[in-house]
């Protein structure tokens, strides 16, 4: 066990990095068979492409790599340099005169920092598969969290960097599930188990943070334009046996420990979605669903806490440990 989402035997994950324009994607490259694949959006604000698919009763029930990337809607680009590289290896569903390869992307808004002019492309797509591996995931202002911000009730002057993070855990009887989450929120992060704010606005009186609940309770704040460029997505999986339907709840059920860990989540100025895979080998045993679910809220609130936590500033937005040790 590293602690990441590869801990999935079968799942490789790479990056493509661009710090100076602040952005970046992240691919998720499923086994040449694919996984059962589903999804749920919460957030008003999605930017997806190949979602439709992903419906219980479509017929496709399996994808080959999951794409996160930066770049808002320019940034879906980056999806066709993953079927490109998947078709060069002739993995996709097999539509008798070509194998089609599935990719569901979805996407940020990071324009806000950086260079807003350079977005992730279907070369970049293609260099993340290239970097893709079975290790630990690198986490922090990398991939599709490379320009990702957090706790904007305030303004984007008041923002805290964001980031990627994952996590995983195993239960009692060896089933694995794990996680990977770019956040890049309009809330604040949050440790749902103390209640601590890791990542608020940031309160310049006190070196501290604001709480976006109490600001937004007080209405002292309209959300403008400028905050309404965020986005938290994700994928969660694991190596029990799900089908479509048990795949789609279980991307529910996740959606549930990002609603515990940042404040608020699933906003108007949010298009927050949960990708979910299923990559069974073998089983070992009855599937408890709800458990599964469980667990994949737990690996969420997990990945999310870790994407702020490895943060590191970029383009004058401090991570939230700069900005606390008066760095930033």
């Amino acid at each position: 066990m590293n602690g990441t989402l590869t801990d999935i035997k079968g799942l490789q994950v790479g990056h493509y990095t661009d710090e100076t324009a602040a952005t970046g994607c992240t691919v998720i490259l499923c086994p040449p068979n694919g996984a059962v694949a589903g999804y749920d959006i919460r957030g008003s604000a999605p930017g997806t492409r190949e979602t439709d698919l992903l419906r219980p009763g479509n017929l496709v029930q399996h994808a080959n790599a999951i794409v996160l990337s930066g770049g808002s809607a320019f940034g879906l680009d980056t999806a066709s340099g993953v079927v490109h590289y998947l078709e060069e290896r002739d993995i996709g569903f097999n539509a008798r005169v070509a194998k089609v390869p599935i990719v569901p992307a979805a996407i940020l808004f990071d324009l806000g920092i950086g260079q807003s002019g350079i977005r992730p492309t279907a070369e970049s797509g293609y260099e993340a598969c290239l970097n893709a591996t079975s290790d630990q995931v690198q986490q922090g202002s990398v991939g599709a969290g490379t320009g990702a911000t957090v706790a904007k009730v305030l303004g984007p002057n008041h923002a805290i960097k964001g980031g990627l993070g994952s996590a995983s855990i195993q239960m009692d009887n060896g089933y694995i599930v794990a996680a990977l989450f770019a956040v890049n929120a309009v809330g604040d992060v949050v440790n749902p188990e103390t209640g601590e704010t890791i990542a608020g606005p940031r309160n310049v009186e006190s070196q501290g943070f604001h709480n976006s609940i109490e600001i937004l309770q007080k209405r002292t704040i309209d959300l403008q334009p400028t905050s309404s460029t965020n986005t938290t997505i994700g994928v969660v999986a694991t190596d029990a046996p799900l089908n479509k339907e048990q795949v789609t709840k279980f991307a529910q059920m996740a959606n549930s420990g990002m609603a515990r860990a940042l404040r608020p989540a699933h906003t108007m100025a949010d298009g927050d979605l949960v990708f979910a895979l299923s990559i069974s080998e073998e089983s070992r045993g009855d599937v408890d669903l709800t458990a599964l679910g469980a667990l994949a809220g737990k690996v969420t609130e997990k990945a999310i806490m870790n994407a702020a936590h490895k943060a590191h500033g970029l383009s004058g937005v401090p991570s939230a440990k700069e900005w606390l040790d008066g760095n930033s």
